[in-house]
């Protein structure tokens, strides 16, 4: 390709950045369309449509809950997983002297 950007005004190095937006688009769509029928290929080939894969996958995930480990000996209703922040009720445990393994269920 042998454009001298050197010699171009800015009008011409607009409009070519313009063209090269639009062809950038469409080669990202044309890919696009081509991943997913190899992904759709690639997943009858196993005896699934593609949708059925990818609703399953976000089922799975998404619909799992993760169980309690340590539970609140003054009030057994609440729980926590051992994940994210530790609920107030488990600072005080520990502040007042218990071990966080007098909390597991």
């Amino acid at each position: 390709m042998g454009i001298n950007l050197e010699k171009m005004s800015r009008k011409e190095l607009l409009e070519l950045r313009d063209n090269i937006e639009k062809a950038l688009k469409t080669a990202e769509v044309r890919e696009r369309q081509e991943a997913l029928k190899a992904a759709e290929k690639a997943a009858a080939e196993f005896g699934f449509s593609l949708s059925e894969l990818s609703s399953g996958a976000q089922r799975s995930a998404k619909g799992t809950k993760a169980k309690p480990k340590y539970r609140n000996p003054a009030d057994p209703e609440q729980t926590w997983t051992g994940r994210g922040r530790k609920p107030q009720w488990v600072h005080d445990a520990l502040k007042s002297g218990a071990d966080i393994s007098d909390l597991e269920i």
